[in-house]
């Protein structure tokens, strides 16, 4: 597990991000996967989860994992009683609290984990953000929207949970267009090396986050591609054909 040097220096809050280790699971999901969406056994995966709520010191029943889309929708979670008797998990790619021991939880395999914290209003956010919920502006609409309900700049703390990393990260050029056409200037989170193009998907998050005057950000420098940083990686699956691929989960509680 690893955690943010900014977000540690706040004891009510809890927060990890799990790599792939000390799990469970068996074969390609070896070992902590918490993704239900993998085709990995069900109890095996449930079996990580409780693993990863007993290290947290959490309740299980109070975790909330997203059915992600990779959109720039979200959730906010300021009633409890919102969550009894839930029987589907929230459709978006961000959570909101500002209740204690309510967990959010992000599940990645190369997009972005985010955690969000007003350090005044008490307030936390788990974001996920691949490169479609970067370029729909997820984060940006979670920071819209914090700043909307009285979250003041230099209280919000950012910080960017592993991911891959621009030298893993090739892409063809209608992705590469895709980006231009919302923006000519994100021309600069490209590289072209070899004919081959690169992105930086951590770069491109953390300049958006900036755009809307947020200056603490802290960026956990952690390339999920890489096999000997222990984290699931769809690219890296894809490369070697693996027939699917774990999933890392990100947790962040305000205690």
């Amino acid at each position: 597990m690893i955690v943010s040097r900014s977000l540690s220096k706040f004891k009510n809050i809890s927060h990890g991000f799990f790599g792939n280790q000390g799990g469970y699971s068996k074969g390609i999901y070896k070992s902590l996967n918490c993704g239900f969406g993998s085709f990995d056994k069900k109890k095996n995966v449930i079996k990580n989860i409780i693993k990863v709520c007993n290290k947290m010191r959490c309740n299980k029943k109070n975790l909330i994992l997203l059915n992600q889309i990779h959109s720039n929708k979200f959730h906010l979670i300021n009633d409890t009683k919102r969550l009894k008797n839930r029987k589907k998990r929230f459709l978006g790619d961000a959570l909101i609290t500002n209740c204690r021991r309510v967990t959010l939880g992000i599940l990645t395999a190369d997009c972005a984990p985010i955690f969000v914290y007003d350090s005044k209003l008490k307030i936390i956010s788990a974001i996920h953000s691949g490169w479609k919920g970067s370029l729909k502006g997820i984060t940006e609409k979670v920071l819209d929207f914090l700043i909307k309900n009285g979250s003041k700049k230099n209280n919000l703390k950012v910080v960017i949970g592993p991911c891959i990393a621009q030298s893993k990260y090739e892409v063809k050029i209608d992705f590469y267009n895709k980006f231009i056409k919302n923006n000519k200037n994100n021309k600069i989170f490209f590289k072209i090396n070899k004919k081959k193009i690169y992105f930086n998907l951590p770069q491109f998050i953390s300049y958006q986050i900036k755009k809307k005057g947020v200056r603490n950000i802290e960026l956990i420098k952690k390339n999920t591609f890489n096999k000997k940083n222990d984290f699931f990686s769809a690219r890296r699956s894809l490369k070697y054909k693996y027939a699917d691929y774990g999933r890392n989960i990100s947790i962040i509680m305000i205690n």
